[in-house]
């Protein structure tokens, strides 16, 4: 164990932060699971203590690797992630009887693969690259569309008919670390303004013609519906449900695995996790969590500030942002300050291969915090040939 501490590097805070978050997602966790089941409750605990074992070790391993080496892994890994995105959304409809749009289904190990949180990390680690090579630089805007925006819209495009949250979580998170890396405020704004406009031409699209995306949009209307209405609050189930957990814990809550709503609250793992911590644990504990999300926040802000280069700054925010900003956007739905979205709640929810990639990011943001790289290696702007020197 002595050995296993003394080789870890990076922000010691960030470290405690999510460790102690992880450890403690295994109390809710196994007390939602009764909602699969009695016997399903210990299997699923042990199913999402292995997978958070693996996501920590991801983490440990990406720590050790030299930021600057992402360069060029973005570089590669991005064609590859498009043709995946582009994969699942020409599959077929169903996977196990559930929409097949957005998942992957690995062999051997049996878990299902959404590739849109790959995604996400991959093209915030480019966009961070591309920024940070053309930083205090003049800007043609024609010159960006290519190697910038068209990146941008084909992962985001691909991953918004099956997945809208999720796609308008990584448009809103690319446009504000690119408003943070210098790009001219102009651009931008035709950028966010052409977006809606597209997105509206979408949206009618789908809503004249329904057969080409059935329910899904249908779905997206009953959510902000319900959200507005208060004529709708009784259709919304679930929301109705987290509200009474959350006011059945009031400040001290009910107690560890005594929660009541747990056995009737659909996705009580993972999407709405945050009522039934706040039911067991009470104002105290859902405020705590938060506090912890606010601190991990701050670390990461310290470690972007810190950082050598404009890569490193970028980088840190770019992947660390994402993750703290799905965390508020879950405890918004958890309290109706939001519409569903179906995002869970990272380092707590049960997941598979999306867990993975919050270790991921966050495993990248404790490389930048661990490494300095030498001033002789500052300038450095082609990723191949820095990739090249781990060959």
């Amino acid at each position: 164990m002595k050995l296993f501490l003394d080789k870890i590097k990076g922000d010691k805070i960030i470290w405690s932060i999510v460790l102690l978050l992880a450890i403690f997602s295994f109390l809710p966790v196994y007390s939602a699971s009764s909602n699969f089941g009695n016997g399903f409750i210990l299997s699923n605990l042990i199913k999402h203590v292995a997978i958070v074992l693996i996501g920590i070790v991801i983490m440990y391993s990406v720590h050790l690797i030299p930021y600057k080496y992402f360069k060029g892994l973005s570089l590669i890994f991005l064609p590859f992630i498009i043709a995946i995105l582009l994969f699942t959304s020409l599959q077929g409809n169903l996977i196990d009887g559930a929409n097949a749009s957005r998942w992957i289904k690995l062999p051997i190990i049996g878990l299902s693969f959404q590739p849109s949180s790959m995604a996400t990390v991959i093209l915030m680690v480019y966009v961070s690259f591309y920024l940070s090579k053309n930083y205090n630089k003049s800007i043609n805007f024609s010159k960006t569309i290519f190697p910038l925006w068209i990146p941008i819209i084909l992962v985001v495009f691909l991953i918004l008919p099956s997945n809208f949250s999720t796609a308008a979580m990584i448009f809103l998170m690319i446009i504000t670390l690119i408003f943070i890396g210098g790009y001219p405020f102009k651009y931008l704004f035709g950028i966010v303004f052409s977006g809606l406009i597209l997105f509206s031409l979408f949206f009618l699209t789908v809503k004249n013609y329904p057969d080409l995306m059935p329910n899904r949009i249908d779905t997206w209307v009953s959510r902000i519906e319900n959200f507005t209405s208060s004529e709708n609050a009784e259709n919304n189930y679930q929301v109705l449900r987290a509200k009474s957990a959350i006011a059945t814990g009031m400040v001290f809550g009910v107690g560890a695995g005594k929660s009541t709503m747990k056995n009737i609250l659909p996705q009580s793992t993972s999407d709405f996790i945050y009522a039934i911590i706040t039911e067991e644990y009470g104002t105290i504990g859902a405020v705590s969590v938060l506090f912890l999300y606010l601190l991990l926040l701050f670390r990461i802000i310290i470690v972007s500030y810190k950082s050598d280069t404009i890569f490193g700054q970028l980088l840190a925010l770019g992947v660390g942002l994402p993750v703290i900003f799905q965390a508020f956007i879950n405890m918004g739905v958890a309290v109706q300050l939001f519409p569903v979205t179906g995002q869970p709640l990272p380092l707590i929810s049960t997941g598979g291969t999306s867990i993975w990639m919050t270790f991921l990011a966050l495993g990248i943001v404790l490389s930048v915090s661990t490494n300095r790289i030498p001033k002789n290696e500052l300038n450095s702007e082609n990723p191949i040939n820095v990739l090249s020197e781990t060959v």
